[in-house]
Formats: C-alpha cells, sequence, structure tokens
C-alpha cells in the first residue's frame, strides 16, 4: 500500500488537539491507534485536571497533612512539576492553583464549567510544601494548596499518545502549542511547525523544520484573567505576578513534557536567564519580547525554516 496520512481532531486538555499519522499500513490500523491516543491524552487529562471536583488533583486539596496515595500518572506529573521548580528555584512553582483561582482562571476552558473554590491558601506556599514519598508513591501537602499541572500534563499526554503510535513511518502531534514530531510527513520531509505571532494570530512569526522532537509554544496571549488586569495565566511562582517581558517562548526538547514544562518556566524567567537554563540543560528556544523582538539559542538556527519580516 502506498504511503497515505490520516487524520482526527477532538476536544481535550482545554484545546483542540489533533493527530496526524502518515503510514503504509492499512486505515484500521490508523484508526486503532488514534483511538488509543486520544484514550491516553483523556487519561492524563482526568487524573491531572484542576476542573473537576472529583480528579484526583482536586481531591488532593482537599486531604492537606496527611500522605495520600495518588494514581501513577498524578503521582509523576506532580514529581516532575517539583523537579523543574527546583531547577527555577521557584519561578516555576505547581503550587500556584490558588493564584490562578483568584485571577479567575477557575472554569474549564472548553466546557465553561466552574468549580467551587477550596479554602483560602496561605500566601507563604510553595513547591517546597509539597513532600513525596517515592517508596510509598505518596503526596503530603504541608499546607492547604492547589497543585496546577497545567504546564506539565499537556506535554505528558502528548507523550503517552506519542507512543501509541511509533509503528507508524511518521506522526505530527498538535495540542494546542504542544507538539510532537516523528519520522517524515506525507512528502518525504521533515515536519514544519510554525509559532504563533503573539499579535497577528493567523500569522507565524517563525517556521521550525524536525523531526523526532516536542516543541511547546507558551504565551501570555494565549489566556487573559477575566479579573486581574495585565495578568496572563503565566504566573511567576514567587510573586504571583504574570511577567511582562515575553509575550511568547519556544522550547524543543527530545519529548513533551520537558518542552511543555521548560517553555513555562523560560517564559517565568525571563530571556536572559530563560536563554541561560536551557543552555544549561543542552535544549533550543526561541523567545518573543513585548515589542516583538524575536532571540533565540544559538543551535536552533539549524531549525529555522522560515523568520517573518
Amino acid at each position: 500500500m502506498a504511503v497515505h496520512s490520516r487524520k482526527q481532531s477532538r476536544l481535550c486538555m482545554g484545546t483542540v488537539v489533533s493527530i496526524k499519522v502518515v503510514s503504509t499500513l492499512p486505515n484500521q490500523r490508523i484508526d486503532q491507534a488514534l483511538e488509543k491516543s486520544f484514550e491516553a491524552i483523556q487519561f492524563v487529562e482526568s487524573m491531572c485536571t484542576r476542573f473537576s471536583e472529583n480528579s484526583p488533583l482536586r481531591r488532593l486539596a482537599t486531604r492537606i497533612g496527611v500522605p495520600v496515595e495518588v494514581p501513577t500518572i498524578l503521582y509523576e506529573a506532580i514529581r516532575f512539576a517539583l523537579e523543574v521548580a527546583h531547577w527555577t528555584d521557584g519561578a516555576f512553582d505547581p503550587t500556584v492553583g490558588h493564584v490562578m483561582e483568584q485571577h479567575g482562571f477557575h472554569h474549564h476552558y472548553l466546557t465553561g464549567d466552574r468549580v467551587r473554590p477550596l479554602t483560602d491558601t496561605p500566601a507563604s506556599v510553595s513547591y517546597r510544601d509539597v513532600l513525596l514519598d517515592e517508596d510509598k508513591r505518596t503526596v503530603l501537602l504541608q499546607k492547604p494548596l492547589l497543585l496546577d499541572l497545567g504546564a506539565v500534563a499537556k506535554g505528558l499526554a502528548v507523550d503517552l499518545a506519542a507512543k501509541e503510535l511509533q509503528q507508524f513511518d511518521g506522526f505530527a502531534i498538535n495540542a494546542g502549542g504542544d507538539a510532537y514530531l516523528h519520522g517524515k510527513n506525507e512528502y518525504g520531509l521533515n515536519w514544519n511547525v510554525g509559532i504563533t505571532h503573539p499579535v497577528h494570530k493567523q500569522q507565524t512569526i517563525a517556521t521550525l523544520e524536525i523531526t523526532d522532537m516536542a516543541v511547546c509554544t507558551s504565551g501570555s496571549y494565549e489566556r487573559i484573567s477575566p479579573s486581574t488586569a495585565n495578568t496572563h495565566h503565566l504566573v511567576d511562582g514567587r510573586t504571583g505576578v504574570s511577567p511582562t517581558e515575553l509575550v511568547s517562548c519556544t522550547v524543543l526538547a527530545p519529548y513533551a513534557m520537558l518542552a511543555d514544562a521548560l517553555s513555562t518556566a523560560a517564559f517565568v524567567l525571563g530571556k536572559d536567564r530563560g536563554m541561560h537554563q536551557l543552555a544549561e540543560m543542552n535544549l533550543e528556544g526561541l523567545f518573543v519580547t513585548s515589542t516583538l523582538e524575536v532571540h533565540h539559542t544559538t543551535q536552533i538556527k539549524e531549525f529555522i525554516h522560515e523568520r517573518a519580516n
């Protein structure tokens, strides 16, 4: 059978997730794998969302001061988020859930369903107030707090979906700014990934040509607070304030959870410290400032296919 492509899109993880598969295998085989991929994404969402009263993450926030055994997927997402918080000295911090709710980010981005606010959280909470027991796989919240895993869960979902598609010649997963590209496209070429222009959103500010890699972008233009002026969904964990130096940060990494978390972390750190953080981890990134100046790490030039003037 000749090489052909097949694509499906669904609403999940608060965005439109599109998966395209390139293969010589029958459509039935592709469709089965696509179904498993979307099931993996939906499973991660059900475990890690703070927008469902019954999710394990939300329930965890009601059990303060005691070790709580949580599902493996949730445990791994929390563990990784805490690692990134440690790398960035708290600039990236998953304990900002209460701050997000105070800024009006307390409803599901697609359904509009609103969750009831939890007990007020002390202003002094940080990632250091979350203790893990690797042996027992438990999480202990030392203070009343709400975790927000938005900067790692979507990347994790993309990675798990990608595992279901490794049998194919090529595939592209795009989950609202979080992407993973494998193999070649239907024309036998590397995949082109456009980075959205922060102002002219129907245009791209740059196009990357990549394969077997994740590309994740965090942008202040994506979600604006409905209740707090000059505030978006990217928050500095140390101050609770949205940084304004950058409007977009894109990171390339071997897997999506890393690219997802680091694009948020580098955005919060700002251009100079963000670039330094990426350099220490041998990752590549592209930064767009509030004046629309584009800066990038040295080696990313190998991947830039086109730049906007």
